[in-house]
């Protein structure tokens, strides 16, 4: 049955939120407030069910699930709810980083011990939403102090800005071996004074993730709070790996959203047998490539090659979605597109990995140095 390992794995972890996810309308799944500010209905949910803990090492009091688990979970509920989706990718992708970075004592990290406790949310002030960019450039200014940092800024769109409990972004900081700079992550608690939100996000596709404009003015953020990534100009493992877990996650969860105007072509019988077929086809070849990819992230390869292999899956994910969803959408028919605005949305909302880092154009620059042999670099 289409869907059915994913939707089963995500009623192991969270039994219970599939069938409170379908009581409520699609249209309402992906809606956020302006007016009233009222937090979207699926993300509040998805707390409520302990969402925010499902990385989080066992003993923090997470579920610490596997890549693989990670992967149909985020699949199923992007069939369900695109927005709560990509949301729960820049929360989990936060989590990722901050336990590659942990040092061999676990020394700082009761922060863990909080998010699980009390089902807290990060949200992730990298790059995302800016042409060219990598995941972790900066675009904070930073001033050094006394026992931290001051920090001031601007990050639009920043997904989950109503609903976090906490801020995450990433600065270039001088490199602890006094070599050029390095990217450090910062974790910012959303109540902070100096924070501030403002409305940013004005398409219909994906209002659900609270992705407005928050702005730092001079924020400080203490010691303690402060973790260093490594080189911006390398893939050393914390950088590559968080890299890693961010493909796979946001691109489970736009498969999930091409998953869900499929599996409407199945329920409805559109097309002949063939033609369906074809488009599950389609979409399971793209889980298997991404299981592999969930896979390599506890292997042992080469940072560079780990890198490499997750962009050729980005990209074969992303060409795949577009061309799926549009499939679906003509099975469906005319009918279906104009009587409902489920099936636009859901084409829309596919589209939108694309825009996510790395671009098809600079990745393609990167790979084509990188398959003659010289160093990967993904802008």
């Amino acid at each position: 049955m289409f869907l059915a390992k994913e939707r089963a794995t995500l009623a192991k972890f969270f039994p219970g939120l599939d069938e409170d996810l379908i009581k409520i309308p699609l249209m309402e799944r992906e809606n956020y407030n302006n007016s009233t500010h009222q937090a979207n209905p699926t993300i509040r949910l998805f707390g409520e069910f302990g969402g925010p803990k499902l990385l989080i090492p066992a003993k923090y009091g997470g579920m610490q699930v596997t890549p693989l688990d990670a992967l149909h979970i985020q699949r199923a509920i992007g069939s369900r709810s695109p927005s709560l989706a990509v949301a729960a990718t820049m929360h989990h992708f936060t989590v990722a980083i901050i336990q590659e970075m942990m040092p061999p004592d676990d020394s700082g990290f009761d922060l863990f011990e909080r998010v699980a406790k009390d089902n807290l949310f990060f949200s992730s002030g990298f790059a995302e939403g800016r042409t060219g960019s990598s995941i972790f450039q900066s675009h904070m200014q930073v001033k050094p102090v006394a026992g931290g940092l001051i920090i001031s800024g601007s990050k639009k769109p920043c997904t989950l800005s109503m609903s976090m409990d906490l801020m995450t972004a990433s600065v270039l900081l001088p490199a602890l071996d006094g070599q050029g700079e390095e990217i450090a992550l910062v974790v910012i608690p959303a109540d902070s004074p100096g924070i501030e939100r403002r409305p940013f996000w004005k398409s219909f596709a994906l209002t659900g993730t609270e992705s407005h404009e928050v702005v730092l003015n001079e924020v400080f953020v203490p010691e303690e709070y402060i973790y260093n990534m490594g080189s911006p100009n390398r893939f050393d493992k914390v950088v590559a790996r968080s890299f890693i877990w961010f493909e796979l996650l946001a691109c489970a969860a736009y498969l999930g959203v091409s998953s869900a105007l499929v599996e409407r072509v199945f329920l409805t019988k559109r097309g002949i047998p063939s033609e369906r077929v074809a488009l599950a086809t389609e979409l399971e070849s793209v889980m298997s490539a991404l299981q592999g990819l969930a896979c390599s992230i506890v292997g042992n390869e080469k940072h560079d090659d780990l890198v490499a292999q997750a962009v050729f899956v980005r990209l074969f994910v992303q060409n795949v979605i577009e061309r799926v969803a549009m499939g679906a959408a003509e099975l469906l028919g005319g009918m279906a597109f104009v009587e409902s605005p489920e099936v636009a949305y859901l084409i829309a909302s596919a589209r939108a990995l694309a825009f996510h880092p790395p671009s098809r154009l600079s990745a393609a620059a990167g790979l084509d140095k990188y398959l003659s042999g010289e160093p990967l670099q993904i802008g």
